[in-house]
């Protein structure tokens, strides 16, 4: 697959590499909570550019929290996370990252074409045009349906190409690649195989494998 930056890395990724700085994203004795129970405690990350890190455990041991931890979108119990090496463009994790959930976050009765107007303009740092980022998972033909007309398979792609029109460093991704069928499977690894070889981090919580080789590896048990 050709590298979805081939066309160019946005500005703000471009300074960050001009200016030799490495990013990481570091979190130091992370711990979560669920209802005032303890989820995990105990969890460092460490990743510098081009690294990923795959994220599994049974149901419950706390991998979706984590990734909402990093993302921002739940305080944690313990410990601290951050980025270093972001510069003014990605100062903090939240900044720096894509988050992509189990839920598609687009709005069934607006056309593909708008919810992915919406979320590059939302998040800034525009990179890829809306009909190449369609391009790229396959569904060149579907920018003017309704997102709700889609089949469940479609709608992760589109998701999916939601990484692609804004740019972030950072992608953080749960269960990535649920309904999708195989060859969407592999059309996504591909895509994030791409990210890291332009400097990109990953962050995946999955229960089956990603077809990412030579990424680091975090297995969660949930609170002991």
């Amino acid at each position: 697959m050709i590298s979805p930056f081939a066309r160019g890395l946005p500005p703000e990724a471009e300074k960050q590499r001009e200016s030799g700085a490495s990013m990481r994203l570091i979190a130091e004795n992370l711990g979560a909570e669920r209802g005032g129970e303890p989820v995990f405690s105990s969890v460092f990350l460490d990743l510098g550019d081009g690294e990923g890190l795959v994220v599994t455990g049974p149901n419950g041991s706390g991998k979706s929290t984590l990734l909402r931890v990093v993302a921002g979108l739940l305080p944690a119990a313990d410990g601290v996370i951050r980025i270093e090496g972001g510069g003014e463009e990605w100062p903090t994790p939240q900044a720096a990252c894509h988050y992509l959930g189990h839920a598609n976050a687009m709005k069934t009765a607006l056309t593909v074409e708008e919810n992915l107007r919406f979320w590059r303009e939302f998040c800034g740092s525009p990179h890829m045009e809306i009909a190449e980022a369609l391009d790229m998972v396959g569904l060149p033909q579907v920018a003017g349906l309704p997102f709700g007309y889609l089949s469940t398979g479609q709608k992760r792609r589109v998701s999916i190409a939601k990484l692609l029109v804004a740019y972030r460093p950072v992608w953080l991704l749960d269960e990535p690649t649920a309904g999708l069928d195989a060859a969407s499977e592999k059309q996504f690894a591909a895509l994030m195989r791409a990210h890291l070889e332009d400097g990109g981090i990953v962050v995946a919580a999955t229960h089956i494998p990603l077809g990412l080789e030579g990424v680091k590896g975090l297995r969660l048990e949930g609170a002991t």
